[in-house]
């Protein structure tokens, strides 16, 4: 599996050089007293966020990441060399914990971020020099630099969370209405790794959608692909609950939708207590039901008057295949994005 949503690492930022002892000593210059130049300053650890990368699978090729040393200082009162902070680059959305599971920072809405600054570099012996002490012979060592173990976990983030079962056509959904190209199959599982794409909504809007893989029954429980990916739809602001309204896959299309509302509701039970945590079972739900194209006009028409008695009003009926009602279903999530945004 290429995506990776949590990583264990050591960061480490640079320790400060050490200063120099050193004399004078040229022909022709008595008494030339200490020149000991002062450490460089060890290099800091910084945290960047890329829109380019959605894993966090290239921090798993080394277990410690650490700034360099500043440089030692020398005679003639040469200063060492400052050493090039390390800036780690990752998601947006990443969430650093320490190994209590507390939250060191949250790179949600945040470029970059100093999350260990390096040591200062040490004094040298000319530094020291005072009129009691002409000829000090020592010098600082350079300041320690500072580690830390931490756990880093990536939530996607996204203003519309695609939900569903597997085959329920999420993947070719967010192919047909952004620019994403995500592995499409008939076999469970097909996507293991969250898509993202941009949605335009008229000329000057536009949205963030993503498909969440790997919603099954017990998913809270780890079945299936479970709670991997269940964690990720806690950063999206509406779900669209898509429904296989075909009945092909041998499932019934009311249970399918009770049975992942079920899991969001057994999802935020165990996960409660947590910081920062929002329900995701009181996310504003769009339901959609798909692949209509197999389905008499008499069908659906009664699947429809169905989940009209669950949910109190009758779902959008689509064809991710055909595009039918697919703008409907764009304009409408746009709708419903504004009008999140002016409350």
């Amino acid at each position: 599996m290429k995506f990776i949503d949590e990583v264990r690492i050591t960061l480490a930022s640079g320790h400060g050089g050490p200063g120099c002892v050193s004399f004078r000593r040229e022909s022709m210059q008595a008494r030339g007293g200490p020149d000991g130049g002062d450490g460089g300053k060890g290099g800091d650890l910084v945290i960047r966020t890329s829109r380019h990368i959605n894993s966090l699978v290239d921090l798993r090729q080394n277990k410690r990441y650490a700034a360099r040393n500043g440089g030692m200082g020398s005679g003639r009162q040469r200063t060492g060399q400052d050493a090039e902070d390390l800036v780690l680059i990752v998601p947006e959305g990443t969430i650093f914990r320490n190994m209590d599971g507390e939250i060191i920072i949250d790179m949600t809405g945040i470029n970059e971020h100093v999350l260990l600054k390096g040591g200062r570099g040490g004094k040298g012996n000319e530094f020291f020099k005072t009129s009691v002490n002409q000829a000090p012979e020592h010098a600082q060592p350079g300041e320690e630099g500072q580690e830390i173990e931490v756990k880093l976990e990536l939530k996607l983030i996204a203003d519309v969370g695609i939900i569903g079962f597997p085959n329920a056509g999420k993947s070719t959904l967010i192919s047909r209405i952004s620019a994403a190209k995500p592995k499409i199959a008939d076999y469970p599982f097909t996507t293991l790794t969250p898509n993202l794409g941009v949605v335009k909504a008229g000329d000057y809007s536009s949205f963030v959608v993503a498909d969440i893989p790997g919603l099954v029954k017990g998913a809270h429980e780890g079945v299936g692909l479970g709670i991997q990916f269940l964690k990720h739809v806690e950063r999206t602001r509406i779900f669209i609950h898509l429904v296989d309204a075909s009945g092909m896959s041998g499932r019934d299309p009311l249970q399918d939708f009770e049975d992942i509302n079920y899991e969001l509701k057994m999802y935020d039970e165990n996960n409660k207590d947590k910081e920062g945590f929002f329900p995701l079972s009181t996310r504003p739900q769009f339901v959609v039901l798909n692949k209509i194209d197999t389905l008499s006009s008499d069908q659906l028409q009664k699947l429809l008057n169905s989940f009209k008695k669950i949910t109190g009003t009758a779902p959008l009926a689509i064809s991710a295949v055909t595009g039918t009602n697919i703008n409907e279903l764009v304009v409408e999530l746009g709708r419903q994005i504004l009008k999140q945004e002016e409350e």
